[in-house]
Protein backbone atom coordinates (compact mmCIF):
# COMPACT_ATOMS: atom_id res chain seq x y z
CA UNK A 1 0.00 0.00 0.00
CA UNK A 2 2.71 2.24 0.99
CA UNK A 3 4.64 1.43 -2.00
CA UNK A 4 1.31 2.23 -4.63
CA UNK A 5 0.89 5.85 -2.99
CA UNK A 6 4.44 6.66 -2.95
CA UNK A 7 4.54 5.87 -6.54
CA UNK A 8 1.22 7.80 -7.07
CA UNK A 9 2.56 11.04 -5.83
CA UNK A 10 5.36 10.41 -8.04
CA UNK A 11 3.10 10.30 -11.27
CA UNK A 12 1.49 12.82 -9.97
CA UNK A 13 4.55 15.48 -9.36
CA UNK A 14 6.01 14.33 -12.78
CA UNK A 15 2.84 14.43 -14.35
CA UNK A 16 2.48 18.67 -12.88
CA UNK A 17 6.14 19.32 -14.08
CA UNK A 18 5.49 18.05 -17.22
CA UNK A 19 2.65 20.31 -18.06
CA UNK A 20 4.08 23.24 -16.27
CA UNK A 21 7.26 23.02 -18.64
CA UNK A 22 5.00 22.22 -21.67
CA UNK A 23 3.20 25.66 -20.91
CA UNK A 24 5.96 27.87 -21.40
CA UNK A 25 6.39 26.83 -24.95
CA UNK A 26 3.11 28.01 -26.08
CA UNK A 27 2.88 30.34 -28.70
CA UNK A 28 0.51 33.31 -27.44
CA UNK A 29 -1.21 35.42 -30.36
CA UNK A 30 -0.88 38.84 -31.05
CA UNK A 31 -2.66 41.49 -28.98
CA UNK A 32 -6.01 42.52 -30.47
CA UNK A 33 -4.44 46.67 -30.12
CA UNK A 34 -1.62 45.31 -32.80
CA UNK A 35 -1.45 48.08 -35.39
CA UNK A 36 -2.08 47.06 -39.04
CA UNK A 37 0.10 48.28 -42.15
CA UNK A 38 -3.39 49.93 -43.64
CA UNK A 39 -5.97 50.94 -42.21
CA UNK A 40 -9.39 48.91 -43.32
CA UNK A 41 -11.15 50.19 -46.11
CA UNK A 42 -14.32 47.77 -46.82
CA UNK A 43 -17.74 48.57 -47.80
CA UNK A 44 -20.51 46.60 -48.30
CA UNK A 45 -22.38 48.65 -50.93
CA UNK A 46 -26.58 48.38 -52.00
CA UNK A 47 -28.73 49.48 -54.91
CA UNK A 48 -32.35 48.88 -54.12
CA UNK A 49 -36.21 50.35 -54.81
CA UNK A 50 -37.84 52.67 -52.36
CA UNK A 51 -37.27 56.50 -50.86
CA UNK A 52 -34.90 55.34 -47.60
CA UNK A 53 -32.85 52.17 -47.19
CA UNK A 54 -35.29 51.36 -44.04
CA UNK A 55 -38.36 50.39 -46.02
CA UNK A 56 -36.33 49.71 -49.77
CA UNK A 57 -36.18 46.59 -51.00
CA UNK A 58 -32.72 45.75 -51.86
CA UNK A 59 -31.84 44.58 -55.23
CA UNK A 60 -28.75 44.27 -55.59
CA UNK A 61 -25.15 44.30 -53.43
CA UNK A 62 -21.29 44.81 -53.84
CA UNK A 63 -18.45 44.10 -51.33
CA UNK A 64 -15.68 46.64 -51.92
CA UNK A 65 -12.37 45.81 -50.39
CA UNK A 66 -9.64 49.04 -50.67
CA UNK A 67 -6.96 47.61 -48.75
CA UNK A 68 -3.81 47.31 -49.50
CA UNK A 69 -5.78 46.61 -53.16
CA UNK A 70 -9.15 45.95 -54.65
CA UNK A 71 -10.96 42.74 -53.56
CA UNK A 72 -14.27 41.51 -52.88
CA UNK A 73 -17.63 40.87 -55.33
CA UNK A 74 -17.72 44.81 -57.10
CA UNK A 75 -16.78 43.99 -60.39
CA UNK A 76 -14.81 47.39 -60.93
CA UNK A 77 -13.18 47.43 -58.04
CA UNK A 78 -10.07 49.23 -58.54
CA UNK A 79 -12.11 52.46 -60.41
CA UNK A 80 -14.69 52.13 -57.57
CA UNK A 81 -11.59 52.51 -54.81
CA UNK A 82 -10.06 55.71 -56.72
CA UNK A 83 -13.47 57.35 -56.26
CA UNK A 84 -13.64 56.82 -53.04
CA UNK A 85 -9.98 57.97 -52.08
CA UNK A 86 -10.41 60.61 -54.48
CA UNK A 87 -12.89 62.11 -51.90
CA UNK A 88 -11.51 61.39 -49.27
CA UNK A 89 -14.03 58.24 -48.12
CA UNK A 90 -16.83 61.26 -48.28
CA UNK A 91 -19.61 59.71 -50.52
CA UNK A 92 -21.83 62.31 -50.92
CA UNK A 93 -19.43 64.37 -53.10
CA UNK A 94 -19.70 61.90 -55.78
CA UNK A 95 -23.29 62.50 -56.06
CA UNK A 96 -24.02 65.41 -58.49
CA UNK A 97 -26.99 66.60 -60.52
CA UNK A 98 -24.73 68.63 -62.81
CA UNK A 99 -23.27 64.91 -64.88
CA UNK A 100 -23.28 64.67 -68.60
CA UNK A 101 -24.91 61.90 -69.86
CA UNK A 102 -28.24 60.47 -71.24
CA UNK A 103 -31.61 62.76 -70.45
CA UNK A 104 -33.69 61.45 -68.30
CA UNK A 105 -37.37 61.28 -67.85
CA UNK A 106 -38.86 62.78 -64.70
CA UNK A 107 -40.43 59.64 -63.84
CA UNK A 108 -40.53 59.30 -59.88
CA UNK A 109 -39.15 55.69 -59.10
CA UNK A 110 -36.96 56.01 -56.30
CA UNK A 111 -33.71 54.05 -56.14
CA UNK A 112 -31.55 54.39 -52.72
CA UNK A 113 -28.39 53.58 -52.59
CA UNK A 114 -26.13 53.13 -49.34
CA UNK A 115 -22.74 52.12 -48.38
CA UNK A 116 -21.95 50.72 -45.07
CA UNK A 117 -17.84 49.71 -42.97
CA UNK A 118 -15.22 51.17 -42.49
CA UNK A 119 -13.19 53.78 -44.65
CA UNK A 120 -9.75 54.09 -43.87
CA UNK A 121 -10.42 53.02 -40.01
CA UNK A 122 -13.59 55.17 -39.72
CA UNK A 123 -17.37 53.89 -39.22
CA UNK A 124 -19.36 55.10 -42.71
CA UNK A 125 -23.01 54.46 -42.81
CA UNK A 126 -24.32 56.52 -45.99
CA UNK A 127 -27.40 56.80 -47.97
CA UNK A 128 -28.22 58.73 -51.21
CA UNK A 129 -32.29 58.27 -52.84
CA UNK A 130 -32.19 58.86 -56.62
CA UNK A 131 -35.32 59.93 -58.07
CA UNK A 132 -35.22 57.03 -60.65
CA UNK A 133 -32.35 54.62 -62.17
CA UNK A 134 -31.61 57.01 -64.88
CA UNK A 135 -30.48 59.36 -62.63
CA UNK A 136 -28.34 57.06 -60.49
CA UNK A 137 -26.98 55.91 -64.05
CA UNK A 138 -26.48 59.28 -65.08
CA UNK A 139 -24.05 59.93 -61.72
CA UNK A 140 -21.13 58.36 -63.83
CA UNK A 141 -19.68 56.85 -60.89
CA UNK A 142 -18.56 53.28 -60.86
CA UNK A 143 -18.91 52.67 -57.36
CA UNK A 144 -22.63 51.84 -57.85
CA UNK A 145 -22.00 50.32 -61.04
CA UNK A 146 -22.90 46.44 -60.21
Amino acid sequence: MRFSVKALGASAALAVGCLASAGSGVAHADSAGAKSLYSPSALVLTVGKGTDAASAGVQRAAVLNCAPSASGTHPAGAAACDEVRSVGGELQKLVGSDAAGPVCTRIWDPVVVTADGVWEGKRVSWEHAFSNSCMLNKSGRSLFAF
